[in-house]
């Protein structure tokens, strides 16, 4: 019992000195690491401000300059999304021009190939090859060609209006996004450390797959502004194709016009000038018929008044050729019948000068009958070739003629 109260040991002054000591020493090293890690920890700490500062503003000033790089694209997208609509809009007032001169061409096209159609109605000589027809065709072919030519242009103004609207689109996608992007980097400009609702994000350091290389990014929208120059100016050449089109399409059109006009005119004048030689033949031919006719009156009256005279020449004649014998004697008679013999042979002399005379006449009048009938054929013949004349001149002067001049030759 008594050990278990037994006094702790005590301990030597010199130890108590020596434990006073090391605690002093060892609260100074302690107060000097501390001391030390406080300053370093001050100086980290001023260290990480300065660092984090100048890593903010380098933030700050590479943010300034995406956006500066991102309005100047977006700047360029801008003028080259202008230029591309506004050369669109103006392509689309050539290809209706195209549309409207290739819808002029059809009706010259049609009356055209019904003046054709309608010359095939001449008749007679008159359904001849001539210059009339050979414009005509002519101009078929040159019609036929422009509305081809104009239709392949036109194909070929559509798809250029397609390939346009395509850049637009790409240009508008763009913009769009160039536009949130600097929407996004506006906002990101004004975040200080003391706006409100700004937070951590365990993924906002990861690497997105999807991201593409600053180069990658130039070169998309300088490619976007690279195809719409080049289709702005595909444009612009497709529309100096099209004023050429139209300007000499036009010309040739009117030119051959003109000169199926005055085939026209000049076959017209042809016409009537045949017609008129054929009526001035006609009106000769109707005199000389009247005179002819008059001539033949005159031949048969001729002819009737010497049938009398002959008859009785050839009466007498005959009756003394049957004198009975006794009086065919010589006697002082007979010296006065010879002479009436004589007399008689004179007259039968005059009498077969007669005869022959009608037999004359007789001719006379079979060839004036047969010129009376070759003049009829004469009249029946020019009378038909009057109304082939007149029927060429209604195809060409009315039908033709007056259905082209209700179509008139415009510019587009």
């Amino acid at each position: 019992m008594a050990r278990l109260v037994q006094a702790p040991p005590k301990f030597h002054p010199s130890e108590w000195d020596l434990a006073n000591q090391m605690q002093r020493a060892s609260t100074e090293s302690q107060k000097c690491r501390s001391e030390r890690t406080v300053a370093e920890s001050q100086r980290l700490l001023d260290e990480i401000e300065r660092t984090t500062r100048k890593t903010q503003s380098d933030v700050n000033k590479k943010i300034e300059q995406r956006q500066k790089e991102i309005k100047f694209w977006k700047q360029e997208l801008d003028d080259k999304l202008e230029q591309i609509v506004h050369e669109t809009e103006v392509l689309l007032t050539f290809k209706t021009r195209l549309e409207k001169s290739l819808e002029s061409c059809q009706e010259p096209l049609v009356i055209a190939q019904k003046c054709l159609l309608n010359r095939q109605r001449r008749v007679g000589i008159d359904l001849v090859h001539d210059e009339v027809e050979q414009e005509l065709v002519k101009e078929v072919e040159v019609l036929q060609e422009v509305i081809a030519l104009l239709g392949r242009t036109l194909d070929q103004t559509k798809e250029q209006i397609r390939l346009n609207r395509s850049v637009k689109y790409n240009l508008e996608m763009d913009l769009k996004d160039k536009f949130t992007a600097l929407m996004i980097d506006d906002y990101c400009a004004h975040l200080t450390n003391n706006t409100p609702n700004i937070s951590y994000s365990d993924t906002a350091v990861k690497t997105e797959q999807k991201f593409v290389s600053p180069e990658d990014w130039v070169d998309f929208s300088n490619m976007n502004v690279e195809k719409a120059d080049k289709q702005r100016n595909s444009s612009l050449a497709l529309r100096a194709l099209i004023d050429a089109i139209l300007s000499q399409t036009a010309s040739d059109l009117r030119r051959q016009r003109q000169a199926v006009n005055a085939a026209f005119t000049h076959r017209v004048k042809e016409v009537k000038d045949a017609k008129h030689k054929l009526e001035t033949l006609l009106a000769m031919v109707l005199d000389e018929a009247a005179s002819q006719e008059k001539n033949i009156a005159a031949l048969k009256k001729a002819i009737g008044d010497k049938e009398g005279p002959a008859r009785v020449a050839q009466t007498r004649l005959e009756a003394r050729k049957h004198r009975p014998n006794v009086e065919l004697c010589y006697d002082p008679v007979q010296h006065r019948l010879t002479r009436e013999v004589q007399e008689i042979t004179t007259n039968i002399q005059r009498q077969v000068e007669m005869v022959e005379q009608e037999i004359l006449l007789q001719d006379t009048l079979a060839e004036a009958e047969a010129a009376l009938k070759a003049l009829s054929r004469r009249q029946l013949s020019l009378e038909e070739e009057i109304q082939v004349k007149e029927n060429s001149l209604y195809i060409d002067e009315v039908l033709c003629m007056q259905m082209r001049d209700s179509v008139g030759m415009n510019n587009f």
